[in-house]
């Protein structure tokens, strides 16, 4: 049998075959209207025959009754639109953006095919463009739309996406991840019904109350079995996500641009480009195989930082140690009980700036970007000077020093405001709306985008800083116009581009009052982001398991807190608290070190360096979600190092009931059944077992008392010195089983 094509096949008809090394997109052009048809996404070799209407550009005004993608109001006060196939185009290799987010890679790596469409009738052009990473079943579309003639439209709506689906033999269902402040990225599965259903974000960004990310299956897909389509925009702003059944039956998925905030005048000789959407699919592994791979995309083609792949510093936040009541002897304190642990980066929280309006609590300062004299009377850089002296416990290096901005905001009591009050994003003479105590720069404006860049790239020339945590806390309120959304959107991706490109070696971390904008346009220029501002770790737990559906665990920052929970009131373990940090990529403490038990001090360096051994894996492996917080009580997570094959799981008991059956085996996943591993719990046992029996009987772990946690190595034995299984058995004292036919005898192997 020959060998499968990947990349892009056109031929001479204009059928278009976009092949992955599981997926097909097929289209092709029809000779009588012009218009583009899908006729196939899903496995290789199993389209659903021809179905006219399921239209890869659909308008509005001609016979469609659906949601459109595009909705233009053209100059005689119409708005419809006929976009015909001239020309098309190949590309080979796709570079990175220095104006908006986008997917990279190289010529052997990625295609791309550019379909160019015309309106005769109004003289507007539309460029489909499509991306296909065949390693990862990954389509990336988008749209740019330019007028060619002597009038200015209105562009209404504009989706980066349309996608006809025609289900075959059954009913189909969508995932999202919904929330609030707090308890973000939430699954939530639903039965697709007949009419319009989906979720939007009006709050100028991408927000916490709905990520922009859908998953679409047929009702049998599981986490670990099934299709599955994963559809995510690479956006920071408005969007939104609708998804229409239509008779008899057809669903159509748009994504892109909320269409409440554009109304995006273009004019005579301008264009108009939307954001990416990358859509990918899993033909057997579910929603655990849709995730791994639209984290490989990510981690290698979308993060543009040097820390993509690289194992983070373990920090520590004085957030919620001091809060705003701090002064440099206070903060020095910390960094050095910090240090004594083994933390290798101290960052300095919100409180630190502002001269005129001290920033001492939440009514003044923002906007204000110098030092606090009051509280550093010698100077920041010397008080980093003595922070950077410090030597942390079994490090070869002294501690670095990292920042909080907030630098999209701005106090009324601010010597910024007092100076520009029109920077401000204000409607007219409606009042300008409050929240936190502080208003919201207007980044659509060139002037504001020039003062934010050379406000921090003059905190990082001045001083000794090797990481930034760049916050924002709150909405978008009284636009001056609905487009005024995307282009503060882009005049915010042009202070990130500018600020990185000239100062590439800082670790920057997003956050938004926690994981309000936790999308993939913030993951194009920072590595990671704060996942949430709720740092208990049971709550903790859904929100990383949820995160990971579409994010990669290397983009999550999740630090072990202090107890009682300031969010809940909750009391767990130190271990428990850090083992569930350890999900993330950038891992570290949020607490007062000097208001720990000494018990938890005795631990916590300990604790570190296991987090450093883990790190690399949560980085650079393949993440598989054993089991799910939930739909068990023993939720469980597992990543695997391709390079080695390696693998480390961090499984967790939720609560202890007396007297009912044990927990279920733990069947790790991803594993050459005809290998052995040994298997280590840390600070346990160990056993060597093929991988078939770790996957098919499992592990039995004994759990005991809420809140409990372990952490598994797994290690291919012959990287391990060969230790035999007999050995492995002698060693055993009960505390895991695993019940094992080897060579056709029954061994008890733990």
């Amino acid at each position: 049998m020959a060998p499968r094509h990947l990349g892009i096949q056109i031929t001479e008809d204009l059928h278009f075959a976009l092949c992955g090394e599981s997926v097909d997109y097929r289209f092709h052009v029809d000779k009588t209207s012009k218009r583009l048809i899908l006729d196939h996404f899903g496995a290789p070799g199993q389209g659903a025959g021809t179905f006219p209407n399921r239209f890869e550009f659909a308008d509005i005004g001609r016979g469609d009754c659906r949601l459109p993608s595009i909705h233009i109001r053209h100059a005689e006060g119409h708005t419809v639109s006929d976009f015909q196939y001239f020309h098309h185009r190949i590309v080979k290799g796709k570079p990175s953006s220095s104006s908006h987010p986008v997917v990279f890679g190289s010529r052997e790596e990625v295609e791309v095919l550019i379909v160019y469409l015309h309106d005769p009738y109004s003289k507007i052009n539309a460029d489909l463009t499509y991306s296909i990473f065949p390693k990862y079943n990954a389509i990336i579309r988008s749209v740019t739309l330019s007028n060619k003639s002597s009038q200015a439209v209105i562009i209404e709506r504009a989706a980066s996406l349309c996608l006809d689906f025609v289900p075959i033999n059954e009913d189909w269902d969508m995932t999202q991840l919904h929330g609030d402040w707090g308890r973000e990225c939430h699954r939530l599965r639903r039965p697709i019904h007949f009419g319009t259903q989906g979720f939007q974000s009006v709050s100028g960004y991408s927000s916490a109350r709905h990520n922009p990310f859908l998953g679409l299956c047929p009702r049998s897909t599981t986490e670990h079995t099934g299709e599955a389509y994963g559809f995510s925009l690479i956006y920071s702003g408005s969007f939104s996500v609708e998804v229409e059944k239509f008779t008899p039956g057809t669903t159509r998925v748009l994504m892109g641009l909320n269409p409440l905030h554009l109304s995006w005048e273009l004019g005579p000789g301008t264009s108009f480009s939307t954001p990416e959407c990358c859509v990918v699919y899993e033909p057997k592994q579910g929603f655990g195989g849709m995730s791994r791979s639209l984290h490989n995309l990510y981690r290698k083609h979308l993060i543009r930082s040097s820390y993509a792949l690289k194992p983070r510093p373990v920090l520590a936040n004085n957030w919620e140690a001091t809060g705003f009541d701090f002064d440099q002897e206070r903060l020095y304190g910390i960094a050095r009980s910090a240090a004594e642990l083994g933390v290798s980066l101290y960052v300095m929280d919100d409180g630190w700036f502002g001269d005129k309006h001290p920033r001492e609590n939440d009514h003044a300062g923002l906007g204000d970007w110098q030092p606090n004299p009051k509280r550093f009377p010698n100077g920041l850089d010397a008080f980093i000077s003595r922070v950077n002296d410090i030597r942390p416990l079994n490090r070869k290096a002294n501690l670095k020093f990292g920042l909080w901005v907030e630098p999209e905001m701005v106090n009324r009591e601010s010597e910024l405001y007092e100076a520009h009050p029109d920077w401000v994003l204000h409607a007219g003479s409606h009042p300008r709306t409050e929240t936190r105590n502080q208003l919201v720069l207007n980044l659509a404006l060139p002037e504001v985008q020039d003062y934010i860049i050379e406000v921090i790239c003059d905190l990082l020339r001045k001083y000794n800083i090797t990481y930034v945590k760049w916050d924002k806390n709150r909405d978008l309120h009284e636009m001056p116009s609905p487009a005024t959304a995307h282009k503060y959107m882009l005049g915010l991706y042009r202070c990130f581009n500018d600020i990185i490109n000239r100062f590439p070696t800082v670790l920057f971390e997003g956050c938004s009052s926690g994981g309000g904008r936790f999308d993939p346009g913030i993951l194009y220029y920072f590595p990671q982001s704060w996942m949430s501002d709720d740092t208990d770790a049971v709550e903790r737990i859904s929100i990383q398991f949820g995160a990971t559906l579409a994010y990669p665990a290397s983009a999550m920052g999740c630090h072990i807190a202090a107890c009682p929970s300031q969010m809940t009131g909750r009391s767990t373990p130190i271990e428990f608290r850090a083992h569930v940090a350890m999900m993330g990529g950038g891992f570290g403490l949020e607490l007062d070190p000097d208001a720990l038990t000494r018990e938890e001090r005795e631990k916590l360096p300990a604790l570190i360096d296991l987090a450093e051994r883990v790190n690399p894996y949560v980085i650079q492996g393949d993440q598989y979600r054993l089991a799910l917080p939930e739909e068990s009580n023993w939720p469980a997570v597992q990543y695997i190092k391709t390079d080695d094959d390696s693998s480390v799981v961090l499984a967790f008991q939720l609560y202890y009931h007396t007297n009912t059956l044990l927990a279920p085996a733990l069947m790790l996943q991803g594993l050459d059944p005809r290998t052995e591993y040994q298997v280590d719990i840390e600070g346990g046992e160990s056993l060597v077992a093929s991988g078939e029996t770790l996957m098919h009987a499992g592990l039995k772990l004994n759990w005991f008392g809420d809140y409990n946690s372990k952490v598994i190595w797994v290690w291919p034995v012959e990287r391990t010195g060969g230790t035999s299984l007999d050995k492995a058995e002698d060693s055993v004292e009960g505390q895991v089983e695993v019940a094992a036919k080897v060579e056709g005898k029954e061994k008890k192997a733990w």
